[in-house]
């Protein structure tokens, strides 16, 4: 009877150690790891600028507020006209600031008050579509009686087709680059297995800034030289190529 228990128990206990081991011998072989190949390839297209941004600021300063207000209007009033004469639209003059504020002058030696002035500034954001008139249409708002010019942004008013160009460029120098070197490495290409890119699209250009006050004769040489320059599109593109 002790001889039929332990024997039972034995029995059980090869069982149990044979079921603990069952799940570890039943494992279907892993498949072998994807080699894959990863590129980086890049397009570049260049554009000629073919509009630009200017604030163009007249800056008026009287003894009293009424004397700023009405000189700064009347000087403003000339420039927009100027800017029209020159061809520029409407549509394409803006006003973006105007202020006015007490400028009180003080003695050095006692800290008192000596006088006080009103300063009038006004600024109008122009955009000029024709950038072979830029430096005709900068020297009369000039002489027209602007007195601070804060920047020119030279831009490109359309860049879908130039993005495009430099998107197909870049992924034509990633499919290039990975079959020279899959040809180098003795290996196959494979299926493409994943696509990533980033636009580089420059913003508007600050190509020129200039500020003043009292007057434009700073800035009073005929036909001011612009240069617009060019801008770049750069596309950066990433693929992946599984390798056989």
């Amino acid at each position: 009877m002790k001889f039929r228990t332990l024997f039972i128990s034995i029995v059980l206990l090869a069982a149990v150690a044979l079921s603990a081991c069952g799940p570890a011998t039943i494992v279907a072989n892993p498949l072998p790891p994807q080699r894959t190949m990863m590129v980086n390839g890049t397009g570049m297209v260049m554009l000629k600028p073919d509009i630009a941004y200017i604030n163009i600021g007249v800056h008026s300063e009287k003894p009293t507020a009424s004397e700023a207000v009405s000189t700064n209007n009347d000087q403003t009033q000339q420039v927009v006209d100027a800017l029209k004469t020159s061809g520029v639209d409407a549509k394409d003059i803006r006003t973006t600031n105007f202020s006015i504020y007490p400028n009180t002058q003080y003695d050095p030696q006692t800290g008192k008050q000596t006088s006080t002035t009103y300063v009038v500034d006004n600024t109008v954001y122009v955009t000029v579509r024709n950038l072979d008139k830029l430096g005709d249409l900068l020297d009369a708002t000039v002489k027209a009686g602007a007195n601070s010019i804060n920047s020119i942004q030279f831009d490109v008013q359309d860049k879908s087709t130039a993005i495009k160009q430099a998107r197909d460029a870049a992924v034509k120098d990633a499919r290039t680059q990975a079959q020279e070197l899959a040809a180098a490495s003795g290996v196959a290409l494979g299926d493409l297995q994943m696509v990533s890119f980033f636009d580089s699209i420059p913003t508007p250009t600050d190509a020129y800034g200039k500020g003043g006050g009292g007057g434009g004769s700073a800035m009073a040489a005929p036909s001011v030289p612009v240069s617009a320059g060019q801008l770049t599109i750069t596309v950066t593109v990433s693929m992946t190529y599984e390798i056989r």
